[in-house]
């Protein structure tokens, strides 16, 4: 499977937003997007010529790429589930990618970044209502309960979760941080989606 072993603050920077790649760092003065809000490169401070309408729809596609972590195959997957459903395409899209487990693990505090969720989701951290589950993907449903495994719980990894984060809980989650466990609530709505996006734009590239 096709890797990216770069710097992750250079994908935040080319996309010009926080893709919340490299943990608590995103949420500190250190963040490369606030240090250096330029693109990455030679030519990042150059004057940028107007992007083409193409363009914008390529950089909103990639930014909703980068920001879960998915393969371009995966994506297109992702999107054409979306199609298939009821709704809004582009809501229908980002809710989906919002349910994938190693989403909702980060989303929960249980990991401080979306990479090391899916780490501890492949190496099988988790259960879902009571089962084993080692795939990122997996789509988690209103009601669902994640939990941490027994033995995993006094692993270095989930002591931050259990200290408590920063980060603000999305209000589709219940989080109890002493169980490590969490809950969905209700499916994530386009308002409960704090990433700065636009869909319709997404949906543009690939109605091409």
């Amino acid at each position: 499977m096709a890797r990216y072993t770069d710097s992750v603050c250079r994908l935040c920077r080319r996309e010009g937003t926080k893709l919340f790649l490299k943990g608590e760092k995103c949420f500190s003065p250190k963040c490369a997007v606030g240090k250096r809000p330029t693109p990455p490169g030679q030519h990042g401070r150059a004057r940028q010529r107007k992007m083409s309408e193409y363009g914008t729809q390529l950089r909103e596609k990639q930014k909703a790429r980068r920001a879960y972590g998915l393969l371009e195959a995966q994506f297109r997957r992702t999107y054409d589930r979306a199609t298939a459903m009821k709704g809004v395409t582009g809501e229908n899209l980002l809710q989906l990618l919002e349910r994938r487990l190693d989403n909702v693990v980060f989303r929960a505090g249980f990991a401080p970044s979306r990479p090391a969720a899916r780490q501890l989701v492949n190496h099988g951290h988790f259960l879902v209502n009571g089962h084993k589950v080692d795939i990122p993907s997996y789509t988690v449903d209103a009601d669902d309960v994640i939990t941490v495994r027994t033995r995993s719980k006094e692993s270095p990894h989930f002591k931050v979760a259990r200290e408590g984060t920063a980060r603000i809980l999305p209000k589709w989650l219940t989080v109890n941080a002493d169980e490590l466990t969490a809950r969905v609530a209700a499916l994530p709505a386009r308002e409960d989606i704090d990433f700065t996006l636009q869909e319709n734009m997404i949906v543009e590239f690939y109605s091409r």
